[in-house]
């Protein structure tokens, strides 16, 4: 079904830049040509694109989907990006795995597990390195920011469709495993590059403020510590937890 893009319309798409309309409606936002069309390709439902006809005229685009023309200067008053691209997209959440499922998962290849991470940016950029380094699964806290929220699905460049993330009681699902490793990154860790690193199992990344609670950190077989150079110097603070994510993922793989 074809049809213009109205003032309600406008309205929806806008109301899914808050968690509570998204999980209302059972929607969340995409913009732009390569994360809809990635999205699309990866078997992502969208219930509605918004698009103009340049892109449609070349798109492939499931049957059931409803369809809204719209001219650039509209879809610039119906995105929430500062440069819109040529399309929009609502698409539906993905199905959830059971409880059980997921436990296996880290048993068979390399996850990872945010623990109150709050940045929608460093969540996207968290995602987009999963992808870069073949990690399919994340488990998140609910205490991490939403992966749909607008922001998050933007930063990830269109691997969110590629990567999945689950919503869980971190303790209760980190406990329930049997025989796998999980890894953090804390103070008092071995170094990184001295110490050995098994090919799956779960890697632990903290909150930007607080790193890897307590209650978490309990739970962790092996502590891990990214040195800074040259060692014992006055250096900053901390890195930042998108960044301390890739050098992890980098350096496991590499031992590949």
């Amino acid at each position: 079904m074809t049809q213009q893009l109205s003032k309600n319309k406008i309205k929806l798409i806008h109301s899914l830049e808050k968690k509570k309309h998204r999980q209302k409606e059972g929607l969340f936002l995409a913009e732009g040509n390569k994360c809809v069309s990635d999205l699309i390709k990866s078997g992502y439902y969208p219930k509605t694109l918004i698009a103009t006809e340049d892109w449609l005229s070349t798109a492939n685009i499931p049957t059931e989907t409803e369809i809204v023309i719209a001219s650039p200067e509209e879809i610039r008053k119906a995105s929430l990006l500062q440069h819109p691209q040529q399309v929009m997209g609502l698409f539906t959440f993905p199905k959830e795995p059971n409880k059980n499922e997921l436990r296996l998962i880290p048993q068979h290849e390399l996850c990872l597990c945010l623990d109150g991470v709050q940045d929608p940016g460093n969540l996207g950029t968290i995602i987009r390195t999963a992808d870069w380094f073949g990690i399919r699964h994340i488990f998140c806290n609910e205490t991490t920011v939403d992966a749909y929220n607008p922001k998050t699905v933007q930063a990830t460049m269109g691997s969110i469709a590629r990567v999945h993330i689950h919503y869980l009681d971190l303790t209760d699902f980190i406990s329930s495993l049997i025989n796998v490793s999980v890894i953090g990154t804390t103070l008092d860790g071995e170094n990184l590059y001295d110490t050995n690193l098994l090919q799956k199992g779960i890697i632990v990344m903290g909150n930007e403020g607080n790193g890897i609670s307590e209650e978490i950190k309990s739970l962790l077989t092996q502590k891990v510590l990214i040195p800074s150079y040259p060692q014992h110097s006055n250096t900053a603070e901390s890195l930042n937890v998108s960044i301390a994510t890739a050098i992890i993922c980098a350096e496991i793989r590499r031992r590949c």
